[in-house]
């Protein structure tokens, strides 16, 4: 995570098929991954249960396997969880954001020294 009081990076990826995978739907599959419930992740993110189902459909969707997998209630209890290449699909993301921050520390210092927040 980057520090609000400096510049940062937002990586939105542009797949093809006209989807688009950033921040937020990785915030989601975090709380998904760390939580186990749709609804619970949704929550911590002060996101709506229909908006965050409706993004989880939209990156099963986008992706050849689906990224999340969900079972319903019963004795179990139900629950979602990430699917192999949705845990590669967030690793991979988070290296990507990660090597461009890095990558970029001196340009983004650079545009910090004309920002408010200086």
């Amino acid at each position: 995570m980057r520090a609000k009081d400096k510049p940062g990076l937002s990586i939105r990826i542009n797949l093809p098929g006209g989807g688009r995978f950033g921040p937020g739907k990785a915030a989601l599959l975090d709380a998904i991954a760390e939580l186990g419930s749709l609804n619970k992740a949704a929550s911590q993110l002060g996101m709506s249960y229909p908006r965050a189902r409706k993004l989880v459909e939209e990156m099963n969707r986008d992706f050849d396997t689906p990224l999340v997998l969900s079972s319903q209630g019963g004795t179990d209890g139900g629950g979602s969880r990430l699917s192999e290449t949705g845990q590669k699909l967030r690793d991979v993301y988070r290296q990507l954001c990660q090597r461009s921050d890095a990558h970029n520390k001196a340009l983004l210092e650079q545009i910090g020294q004309f920002t408010k927040g200086k």
